[in-house]
């Protein structure tokens, strides 16, 4: 199966259409790996897109802290306000959907995790002794992780993990090792880059292709000054960080 992967989209439909547009036709079934909400200033519309999709979706910290189900206090004051201002926003129809997400999902190969596959929710993976005491805690060959908003492979190696920084179009061949992968950030990507990233998986061929796009981040910035929200927030979209 031919699938798009997308991650921490932060309620950027901008971004998230950009995304859909450019993958058109090169997919049957999208995995999300969280925090549709958060950051961003159109979660009910990028909850939409994503739900009318035939689509595999589990949730993030900022999905988590708008329910309610972890504390805000743990979250920088910018991060905080957009998540406030988010759980105001809700429609129930976007409550009910992030309720009912599982924290981890397994198909086909990939395990499915926000932050890790210890720790779905929270754990970042920034560096080499977490993530290769991460390769413990899934059963598939690869995972699938988001939440630092960095594109990264990190690769099973003898004794350790080996941090391959992807190529954007380059197709990469899965061989039989055991990988972690991060597609980066569709909506507030923190690489240098502003352009939206996301990754195309195929399953049966066992290959995989990080992607990049620009969007109309402009219009975006626009969008979270009309809602109030955190000046920071829209300014480093242009940065990509």
């Amino acid at each position: 199966m031919r699938v798009l992967v997308v991650s921490d989209i932060h309620a950027n439909l901008n971004a998230f259409d950009a995304v859909l547009a450019d993958a058109a036709g090169q997919y049957e079934q999208v995995w999300s790996l969280g925090d549709v909400v958060g950051y961003g200033p159109r979660p009910n519309e990028c909850i939409a897109r994503l739900a009318e999709r035939d689509h595999v979706a589990i949730p993030g910290n900022h999905d988590y802290g708008v329910l309610g189900r972890i504390s805000l206090d743990d979250f920088n004051l910018d991060a905080r306000s957009a998540d406030l201002w988010t759980r105001e926003q809700l429609t129930e129809t976007s409550r009910r959907y992030l309720e009912a997400l599982p924290e981890t999902v397994a198909l086909d190969g990939f395990t499915l995790a926000h932050g890790s596959p210890r720790a779905p929710i929270w754990e970042y993976l920034l560096y080499a002794r977490d993530v290769h005491e991460s390769m413990a805690h899934f059963d598939t060959p690869v995972c699938l992780v988001g939440h630092t908003h960095v594109p990264v492979i990190f690769a099973a190696v003898e004794g350790g993990v080996a941090v391959v920084p992807p190529q954007p179009q380059a197709v990469v061949v899965l061989d039989d090792g055991r990988y972690i992968i991060n597609p980066g950030s569709v909506g507030q990507p923190r690489d240098g880059d502003p352009e939206a990233a996301y990754m195309l998986v195929d399953t049966v061929a066992r290959t995989f292709s990080h992607r990049r796009v620009p969007y109309d981040v402009a219009g975006t910035q626009t969008e979270m000054r009309a809602a109030g929200l955190p000046p920071r927030l829209a300014t480093r979209l242009a940065f990509g960080w």
